[in-house]
């Protein structure tokens, strides 16, 4: 039987379980709460995560198709990059995935040929963990970007509200500091 068609099989106690690794990273009253609250009205996060997961699955025992991973990483990650996650514990959880599938493993009589396929399967999770952090690198310097825009207009408008603004009148109508 090939790594694929195994995994395939097992794929819903897989994903379970990786939900479950990826909501223990919150507190625990939040991860109670997103574990239990089935209702995708309720709980968004939650829900949206555990389809992203199974979406996530299905490509990496599928095509790969990159355009795919990343729409369906990019809101678990966003999330996690609002939420003040550091880089390494925002995407902890999709190396987690490999000690997963090898627990899956324990009981299979495992070849070479398996062997070799997990290795190229591991690849596949490392891309995919690398495409993650692009994400949250992304959405981190955004933030940052928000957070500089925002104090640059506060400081502007103090100075203005104290009179030291002034309008200099030339081709280019912007304010400039007196």
């Amino acid at each position: 039987m090939k790594l694929e068609e195994i995994l395939e099989q097992k794929k819903k106690v897989i994903v379970d379980k990786w939900f479950d690794i990826v909501v223990d990273t919150y507190p625990s009253d939040t991860s109670r709460f997103l574990k239990s609250q089935k209702n995708p009205f309720s709980n968004p996060v939650g829900n949206t995560t555990q389809k992203s997961l199974a979406v996530l699955m299905d490509e990496l025992l599928g095509k790969m198709d990159l355009d795919t991973i990343n729409s369906f990483l990019d809101p678990i990650i966003r999330i996690r990059a609002i939420q003040d996650f550091t880089p390494s514990r925002a995407v902890s959880f999709l190396f987690s995935l490999k000690e997963i599938i090898r627990d899956q493993l324990k009981d299979k009589d495992i070849n070479d040929t398996i062997l070799t396929a997990l290795t190229q399967f591991d690849r596949k999770i490392d891309l995919i963990a690398m495409a993650g952090f692009d994400i949250y690198m992304k959405c981190r310097e955004k933030i940052y970007d928000i957070k500089a825009n925002e104090e640059k207009n506060r400081t502007f408008k103090a100075f203005k509200r104290a009179g030291l603004i002034k309008e200099i009148p030339d081709n280019n109508t912007e304010s400039r500091l007196v």
